[in-house]
């Protein structure tokens, strides 16, 4: 009896090796494909940022040329419309913004050495200074009496090392924005000719590719399931950026009110900035501390801007965004600063303000296809 168990046991385990064999291979298959995607988003990025970007446009505005087609609109004559009336104000808002803008980055290394100089008055104020001790006196040995070091130069202070560090920080700064100013203009026309095309194209080839393609074998229910998410994520995207400008409008009304200068310019920055959860809250209240200083001094009337716009993120945090968007648009906060910190280190800034997006269009194409319910139980968990 005990050699026949011992045949079955040595039979089943001969067998079970080459499956776990094969799960082995299978993880390290998986493994290996998930670094290649993200080595392939990494190197991409100059490719798919636009093409992202450009696809979440004409997602908005596709329904729209669909609506004139009902009413014997051409495509092109309707998308030649809906550019003109996306680009038109963006332009004007930055025509206003141009001159504003463009005097904050020349300005950006005197501001940094007068902050630096006001700071160090404060704290000469409340800190005291003690007279260094004297340098006792080193002998010299009889070869030091050769050696031409005879004439020390005085240290320069340490003060005048900060101011000039921060000084040329700030320079570095605005000279990287103004050289990569020409790349971005470049980028944004040529985003702006793949919208126009996906609007008057992109309809046609998704029909000729869910007809015609093998791939889609229940041919209904994808075009059901496309439309389903394209006016989720439309409704989503409208939605999120009517909240993003009027706390913009919001802010910039409250700052002139204030008496700050350049509301538009800073309303407008905490409008894109609001499109980053959290992070982007924090890093405008930052940026409206320093105007505020900047233009204030060191008095408490400089905390009024960063304040106020603290009370109109608070309301709009707390209170607009959850009732008007819901709990099925709701995310997870720890998974949107993983997200951000991934997004943000595969393709930059821009990367950033697009990664709450490309996340929300994730989980709606999830839930629709039923498909993987625990990532979705995980994104949107409280």
């Amino acid at each position: 009896m005990e050699s026949k168990t011992l045949k079955k046991r040595t039979i089943s385990d001969s067998r079970s090796v080459p499956y776990l064999r094969e799960a082995r291979q299978t993880r390290l298959l998986k493994t290996l494909l998930m670094l290649a995607v993200i080595y392939t988003l990494y190197l991409a990025k100059s490719l798919l940022i636009p093409l992202f970007f450009s696809a979440f446009i004409a997602l908005l505005l596709s329904p729209l040329v669909r609506i004139g087609r009902k009413f014997y609109v051409p495509p092109s004559l309707s998308a030649s419309v809906l550019m003109i009336l996306l680009v038109a104000p963006f332009t004007f808002l930055g025509l206003e913004l141009a001159e504003p803008a463009g005097r904050w980055m020349h300005s950006l290394p005197k501001i940094a050495g007068e902050v630096v100089t006001e700071v160090e008055e404060l704290s000469d104020s409340l800190t005291m200074q003690e007279p260094a001790p004297p340098a006792e006196k080193e002998d010299k040995s009889f070869f030091d009496w050769f050696s031409d070091d005879e004439e020390v130069k005085p240290e320069q202070p340490q003060e005048n090392i900060v101011t000039g560090k921060l000084k040329q920080s700030g320079m570095e700064i605005a000279i990287t924005i103004m050289s990569t100013a020409p790349l971005l203009l470049a980028q944004i026309f040529g985003c702006m000719i793949l919208i126009f095309f996906l609007l008057v194209y992109g309809p046609a080839l998704f029909n000729v590719f869910i007809r015609d393609f093998p791939v889609v074998t229940n041919k209904r229910r994808a075009l059901v399931l496309v439309n389903h998410i394209q006016r989720e994520l439309s409704a989503y995207i409208v939605t999120v950026s009517m909240i993003n400008g009027l706390l913009g409008v919001a802010t910039a009304v409250a700052l002139t009110y204030i008496g700050v200068e350049d509301a538009i310019l800073w309303g407008s920055l905490v409008a894109l900035l609001n499109f980053v959860p959290y992070l982007g809250g924090l890093v405008s209240c930052s940026v409206l501390l320093v105007a505020g200083v900047v233009q204030f001094g060191l008095v408490a009337s400089a905390l009024l801007p960063a304040f106020a716009f603290m009370c109109i993120n608070a309301v709009e945090s707390q209170l607009v965004t959850p009732t008007v968007l819901g709990r099925s648009m709701r995310l997870n906060p720890l998974i949107i600063i993983l997200w951000l910190s991934v997004a943000g280190w595969l393709w930059g800034v821009v990367g950033v303000l697009l990664a709450v997006p490309i996340l929300m269009s994730f989980k709606i194409i999830l839930e629709n296809l039923g498909s993987l319910p625990h990532w979705v139980k995980l994104i949107e968990s409280k």
